[in-house]
């Protein structure tokens, strides 16, 4: 019989750990640091730094109902929302970088062509 309570006793501890929910917007933060990242290096750099901004704030408020209740979330879960928060940073900081670099290259090539000569 203490068999049987010790074994509810350790399901119990392990489910606790494991959790049964997974964070709001899991997927959507992954999805949106996954975007950020190929569409900022394709289209001026624009899309991919308001992708990865949205999914850094979406990362943050998962990240505060995390630290609020950690074992009511799954590991899953958890682990897709870093990757999501990895992959917005990755996306910023390229597509803010090739942003600025459209941005040098335009004001370059805009005053060489303001100083040349008329036909």
């Amino acid at each position: 019989m203490s068999e049987i309570n010790e074994t509810l006793d350790t399901s119990s501890i392990l489910n606790n750990s494991n959790g049964t929910e997974n964070l709001p917007n899991y997927i959507g933060v992954l999805v949106l640091g996954i975007c950020s990242i190929f569409p900022g290096c394709f289209c001026y750099g624009l899309p991919g730094i308001i992708c990865g901004i949205v999914a850094l704030s979406l990362s943050s408020k998962a990240k505060k109902l995390l630290l609020e209740n950690p074992s009511r979330y799954t590991e899953q879960s958890k682990s897709l929302v870093n990757a999501g928060k990895i992959c917005a940073i990755v996306g910023i900081s390229l597509s803010s970088l090739y942003f600025i670099f459209l941005i040098v290259y335009f004001a370059i090539v805009g005053s060489i062509l303001m100083h040349l000569p008329n036909h």
